[in-house]
C-alpha cells in the first residue's frame, strides 16, 4: 500500500526529513493494522492557522476527505481534536454530522472511519482510519495504530522543539557576534552627544525604530561613518525626545 503526502513539515507545523516519515509511517501502519481498513490519514497541526495542514495519505481517494474537512470547518478530524478523543462514524450512510465530508466519503466508497487525536506540546496529530464497510472501529486502548499515533506525536513535539532551540541558539550566536558592533558605536554616540552608556544605547534603539533599520546594521553604518552626518538626527531625535518627556511631566503635574 502506497503512502502519497500531500505536503511536507518544519518546524512551525510544516514536515521535513524525519518528521515527514513519521507522519508518512503512522499513515501506513494504522491502515496496515486496523482490520477491515481500506486506508488511513495522518495530519499534524499548531496554534498556528494553516488553509491546509500537513497531512499524509494512504491513497490519492482519501486526499479529498481531509481537504474537505479543512475548507468546510468541520468533520471528524475537527470534532477529534475539539474534544481531544477518539470520534467514530459507524455507518456514513446514516450519519449526517457532517454533510460535506460525508458526501465526500460515500462518493469514495467509504462507509466508517474512526479519528484518534494526540495532543503534544501545542502539536496535533490525528490518525483517520476508513473502511468500505459499516462499523470500522479502533480501539485506542488496545491498537496499534493508536500506540504508534502516540509516539509519532511524541516525536514530532520533540523534533519541533529541537528545531526552535536550534533557532534561537543561531539567534543568540548572531546577537553575540554583533554585539562589539553595536559597542563601538555606542561609543562613537557617546562621545557625539556627550552622553552615558545607556543613553547612547536608548538612542541607537530609537534611531533604529525612527529610520526602521535592524540595530546591527545601523550600527555598522555609525562605526564606518565614524559618526559623521549623523550628529543633527541624533540631536533632533534626542530633543524631540525630550520635549515628549517635558510634555508628559508637565500634563503629570
Amino acid at each position: 500500500m502506497a503512502t502519497h503526502t500531500l505536503c511536507p513539515v518544519d518546524e512551525s507545523g510544516d514536515a521535513r526529513g524525519s518528521s515527514a516519515r513519521s507522519l508518512v509511517n503512522l499513515a501506513d501502519v494504522a491502515a496496515r493494522c486496523t482490520p477491515d481498513s481500506c486506508g488511513a490519514t495522518a495530519t499534524v497541526t499548531t496554534g498556528e492557522a494553516a488553509a491546509d495542514p500537513p497531512a499524509a495519505v494512504t491513497h490519492p481517494d482519501l486526499t479529498s476527505l481531509v481537504s474537505v474537512q479543512w475548507e468546510s470547518g468541520e468533520g471528524p478530524i475537527q470534532a477529534a481534536l475539539a474534544s481531544g478523543r477518539p470520534v467514530t462514524s459507524d455507518d456514513l450512510l446514516h450519519d449526517d454530522r457532517w454533510p460535506a465530508y460525508r458526501t465526500e466519503a460515500l462518493e469514495a466508497g467509504v462507509r466508517s472511519s474512526t479519528t484518534l487525536p494526540y495532543l503534544r506540546d501545542g502539536l496535533a496529530v490525528t490518525v483517520t482510519v476508513y473502511s468500505f464497510r459499516p462499523g470500522l472501529t479502533a480501539d485506542p486502548g488496545d491498537c496499534a495504530a493508536a500506540a504508534l499515533g502516540d509516539l509519532a506525536a511524541t516525536g514530532l513535539a520533540r523534533d519541533r522543539n529541537y528545531r526552535r532551540a536550534l533557532a534561537e541558539v543561531g539567534r543568540l550566536d548572531a546577537a553575540l557576534r554583533s554585539r562589539p558592533i553595536v559597542d563601538q558605536a555606542c561609543g562613537i554616540m557617546m562621545y557625539v552627544l556627550r552622553c552615558d552608556a545607556d543613553e547612547a544605547f536608548g538612542m541607537l534603539r530609537r534611531l533604529s525604530q525612527h529610520t526602521n533599520r535592524k540595530l546591527h546594521d545601523l550600527a555598522a553604518a555609525v562605526v564606518e561613518t565614524r559618526g559623521r552626518g549623523l550628529e543633527r538626527e541624533l540631536r533632533c531625535l534626542r530633543e524631540e525626545n525630550g520635549g515628549r518627556g517635558r510634555e508628559a511631566r508637565g500634563a503629570e503635574r
